[in-house]
């Protein structure tokens, strides 16, 4: 973006990284509050693991929870200078998703062997042209699975072999779009309609299998776990993109720990912040999901192709990016438009 656009461009991508990732680690510690302290969902209580351990105390109420998490995991993982020190953390943060994929696609095919299944529906309920528009809510979600671009170049520039960057953002993708796609399809399985935004949520009644109770415990905090780990990889690039945009012309941020120590507690804090008055993660994804992240993932790389600085880009390129800025533009001003109108109705005026 810098070199297609100069300053402005690259300020407004680094702005737009912001967003991104203050939206998603939002969002996981929202994850993380849900899964240990417990969540509420249309007047329906859903007991968190720390609840149904202990009971209900203080000291397991959400805020002071997140709180914890803060202090003890985010903030230590926060403070590595390079992230290929965060190889291990990562490696074990895929080792623990794939735990919850395995263990949430056998419950679903021993209760689909023993009939315990109810054929969820297959396509969206369309009844009237605000459910056809609402269709339009799930592209913020998922765009915003798909966007690495932020940390793209900094593991090439830490990888000895640069070349390699090719592959290893291949096997992310199609690891990820495996993880993505099956963890959807079981979770959908086990709870159909029922399925909340947050669909750890669910894993705390008895499921009709052996050990169940047991099973959802390991579900819940091998997931909760995982994210934990993940956070420091989203939380680096917000850290980097922060200080370019605030110091742009200053020595580098790993060599000024007066500068890293303070843009760290102060991102920290907001995110803690964001994770208390945030009402869900349906809110925070939407909302990201439909500006940040689309701007991230389709419309820099396609206005850049069409900017095309060195000269390089085809004509039909050119076509593929304009019509991509277009698709991009319409569904997110339809879902930004859709959840505005659906957020109102949910908490109308006083007047109403």
């Amino acid at each position: 973006m810098g070199c297609a656009f100069g300053n402005g461009g690259r300020r407004l991508l680094q702005i737009c990284v912001l967003l991104n990732n203050v939206g998603i680690l939002i969002v996981y510690s929202i994850i993380i509050g849900d899964v240990l302290s417990g969540t509420t969902s249309s007047g329906v209580h859903h007991a968190g693991v720390l609840e149904e351990w202990f009971g209900i105390h203080w000291w397991n109420a959400r805020i002071f929870v997140i709180l914890f998490v803060t202090l003890v995991v985010f903030a230590p993982l926060a403070c590595f200078k390079r992230i290929d020190s965060l190889r291990y953390t990562s490696a074990l943060a895929i080792a623990l998703a794939v735990v919850f994929l395995i263990i949430t696609a056998g419950i679903a095919a021993f209760k689909l062997i023993n009939g315990g299944v109810v054929m969820p529906r297959l396509l969206p309920n369309i009844t009237d042209n605000t459910s056809f528009w609402n269709l339009f809510t799930v592209v913020p979600v998922i765009v915003t699975a798909f966007i690495c671009h932020f940390n793209v170049h900094t593991i090439e520039n830490e990888l000895e072999d640069s070349s390699m960057i090719q592959p290893v953002v291949w096997t992310s993708l199609v690891l990820c779009s495996s993880v993505y796609i099956m963890t959807s399809f079981f979770g959908f399985l086990l709870f159909g309609d029922s399925t909340l935004d947050d669909v750890l949520a669910n894993f705390d009644t008895n499921l009709g299998v052996p050990y169940s109770y047991v099973l959802n415990d390991v579900v819940r905090i091998s997931y909760a776990l995982h994210l934990m780990l993940v956070f420091p990889v989203v939380f680096y690039p917000l850290r980097q993109n922060l200080d370019g945009l605030l110091f742009p012309s200053a020595r580098p941020l790993v060599s000024d720990n007066f500068r890293f120590t303070l843009l760290s507690v102060a991102l920290i804090s907001l995110i803690f912040l964001g994770a208390n008055f945030v009402p869900s993660i349906w809110v925070a994804f939407q909302f990201t999901g439909a500006t940040s992240a689309v701007c991230i993932g389709f419309i820099f790389p396609a206005a850049i192709a069409l900017r095309d600085p060195y000269f390089m880009a085809s004509k039909i390129d050119k076509i593929v990016s304009a019509f991509m800025i277009f698709l991009a533009l319409f569904s997110s001003s339809v879902a930004i438009y859709s959840d505005a109108y659906a957020l109102f109705r949910k908490n109308p005026s006083p007047r109403e």
